[in-house]
This record gives structure tokens, C-alpha cells and sequence, in this order.
């Protein structure tokens, strides 16, 4: 009871036939497909991205002593 026979998927199929029509189903696939075919030329557009070199890296120097000014209006908003 708890498997279906082949006759359950003649019927499912049968159904799904009457409610889509064949063209609806063909035109479904196609888009499926077109959509498949977007992704994977998305996915090697990000790969060529990545294998481009990139900018060098600008780096900051942590030592440096921050500025009188900029430490004096530290919380000098009145509420």
C-alpha cells in the first residue's frame, strides 16, 4: 500500500498533462535551461574577477599619536 505501482504514475502524469499542456511544460524546461546556462556563466564571471590581480594593499600605521584636536571634542555633545 505504501509504494506506488505504475498505474499511480500514469495517472500522475495523465493529470499533469491535462493541467499544464504540453507547451506549457516544453516552455518551463526552456526556462529552466536559460536559467541553468545564467548561473554557470555567472559563476565563471566571478571566477575571472577573482583571478584578476588586485589593488595593493594600503596599510595604516597604528603607531602614529591621534591629534589633540581630534581628541578634544570627544563627547562634548550636549543632551
Amino acid at each position: 500500500m505504501g509504494s506506488l505501482s505504475i498505474w499511480h504514475w500514469i495517472v500522475v502524469i495523465a493529470v499533469v498533462l491535462l493541467l499544464f499542456g504540453r507547451g506549457k511544460i516544453s516552455d518551463l524546461m526552456g526556462d529552466v535551461a536559460q536559467g541553468i546556462k545564467a548561473f554557470k556563466k555567472g559563476m565563471q564571471d566571478d571566477d575571472k574577477v577573482a583571478d584578476k590581480p588586485a589593488e595593493p594593499v594600503k596599510s595604516i600605521d597604528h603607531n602614529a599619536a591621534p591629534s589633540a584636536a581630534a581628541r578634544s571634542d570627544v563627547g562634548s555633545k550636549a543632551v
